[in-house]
């Protein structure tokens, strides 16, 4: 059996940083060593070290960064991970063009992962997204999403991440968006002609998907060579 994978959780006092320490403590493969967070946790998983995120240069050896922040504190952790050689696993959102380009720099050293959404259901409809769009190139495509009441962006990131990989495959998409009751989120895209409509739907019925993810993402891309990953490429 391998050793766990030693996980940093940054972003630990967030909805999405409980939930992976929550989860991650349900794994054998997996070890989270520190949480960080701009205030500590009510609660911690027995052996786990919280850290303040101004001061992330104490934090154990770790071998995977799982960061859902803010992107004032995104660039800390991504430094963090350059200086350690530590792969880096993030979801951060609202990351300026600055703090893009230093991400693809940085892996040109260490392997890392962005993703709007870490849902592995999601990563496989964007290929069959694309697909479906280069074989369907003379139909109209539409991206309708759905999600709860709060949610202030429309488009949802990820109806514009899928509606990339439509434009990738050479259609025009359109985009619609609700917001409704507790939705956690619903994409349709639909391709349509005349006498015939073709619709690929994701629907997440619980937010503990997106952390599963981030966690199947993070344990398969430690010991990886250095590189930008897509969570489709890490699905098996």
């Amino acid at each position: 059996m391998t050793d766990p994978t030693r996980l940093l959780i940054h972003g630990a006092t967030g909805r999405m940083g409980q939930a992976l320490l929550r989860l991650a403590a349900e794994r054998d493969d997996l070890r989270v060593v520190a949480a960080a967070s701009r205030r500590e946790p009510e609660a911690l998983p027995a052996g786990v070290q919280w850290l303040p995120a101004s001061d992330l240069d104490r934090a154990p050896a770790f071998d995977v960064a799982i960061d859902f922040s803010l992107p004032e504190a995104f660039d800390g952790v991504l430094a963090l991970c350059a200086a350690r050689g530590a792969a880096l696993v993030s979801g951060t959102t609202g990351l300026d063009e600055a703090q893009r380009a230093a991400l693809d720099a940085t892996a040109g050293h260490v392997p890392v992962v962005w993703a709007a959404n870490f849902s592995l259901g999601v990563a496989v409809l964007a290929d069959l997204v694309e697909r479906a769009a280069r074989a369907l190139r003379d139909w109209d495509c539409d991206i309708v999403e759905s999600h709860h009441v709060h949610k202030k962006d429309a488009p949802s990131g990820t109806a514009l991440a899928l509606g990339a990989r439509a434009e990738a495959g050479g259609a025009s998409p359109r985009f619609a968006s609700l917001r409704a009751g507790d939705i956690v989120g619903e994409h349709l895209v639909q391709f349509a002609t005349a006498g015939e409509r073709i619709e690929l739907v994701h629907r997440a019925t619980s937010r503990d998907i997106f952390a599963r993810g981030a966690l199947h993402v993070a344990r398969r891309l430690h010991g990886r060579a250095p590189g930008a990953y897509r969570v489709a490429d890490l699905l098996d």
